[in-house]
């Protein structure tokens, strides 16, 4: 997910005409107050140019803020054509709850940044907040600048924060997805810090500069040794189950279910159809 501010038309252009699986026009963080109100008129007529050929959202400003209830309202005109809402510091479930009656009758989705103390302690309950919610977002930004510690720490010093928004996010069965690694190369901490949370379950990542698309692409993007064997598997445990066998082997492994569910998820995250 490749995210650009909307007051930028350039890099909004550019993003929206990238190959990102998904691009995110963002209303907040990198828009300054005195352009609020034309990037979000901007974001909607991007998304009206745009949203029918890809996958396209827009982060709106916090429900905190004065810009929240017009952003959400722009948001609910869009239609179909705008994929899904982000809402920014979500920490309680009447946070999404607002989000999700603004938009009616919409078809839009939500999707939750996860970037507060609270909104870490209570994942669980957002999780369960609506139906509409898709996917959960770790904002590392924030959330560093909230529990004291330096934005820049090693990736695996956020192993409880990831966890906890896996496992909330596994049980709602919604999207896990990293935040943003906060410099714009695609170095070896760039490769380390998304290949680390790639095996630990996360189904893909924010990027905030099109140099690190194609890197954060391979590496969330099952190989092709990887889908042959998530095929094979669910092929061997069809095989078992029609000739009525309690176990299957393959390779030297047995088969149940949670290797059938590992291997359906390969596929999905391949876009493959099962």
């Amino acid at each position: 997910m490749l995210v650009a501010p909307a007051s930028d038309l350039r890099k909004a252009t550019k993003a929206l005409e990238s190959d990102a699986d998904e691009v995110v026009l963002d209303l907040e963080d990198a828009v300054t107050p005195a352009n609020k109100e034309s990037a979000r008129t901007a974001a909607v007529d991007l998304i009206g140019r745009y949203g029918d050929g890809r996958t396209a959202s827009i982060r709106i400003n916090g429900a905190d803020s004065e810009w929240y209830t017009e952003d959400l309202a722009a948001c609910a005109t869009c239609g179909a054509t705008l994929a899904s809402v982000v809402v920014p510091k979500a920490q309680s479930a009447t946070d999404l709850q607002r989000a999700d009656a603004a938009l009616g009758d919409s078809p839009t989705r939500l999707q939750a940044l996860i970037e507060t103390p609270v909104g870490v302690r209570d994942v669980g309950l957002l999780a369960t907040a609506t139906d509409r919610l898709d996917a959960f977002v770790i904002g590392y930004a924030d959330l560093a600048a909230a529990l004291g510690r330096r934005a820049a720490m090693r990736h695996d010093s956020w192993i409880v924060v990831q966890d906890a928004v896996l496992i909330a996010a596994r049980a709602a069965g919604i999207s896990a997805v990293d935040g943003p690694h906060l410099t714009i190369a695609a170095d070896d901490d760039f490769r380390t810090a998304k290949t680390w949370v790639r095996d630990l379950g996360f189904d893909g990542t924010w990027v905030i500069h099109p140099a690190q698309l194609a890197t954060a692409t391979e590496i969330f993007t099952p190989d092709q040794a990887s889908v042959d064997d998530a095929r094979r598997v669910l092929d061997a445990l069809a095989a078992g189950e029609r000739s009525g066998a309690g176990a299957v082997e393959l390779d030297g492994r047995m088969l149940d279910e949670a290797l059938a569910v590992s291997a359906r998820r390969i596929l999905a995250n391949a876009g493959q159809a099962l």
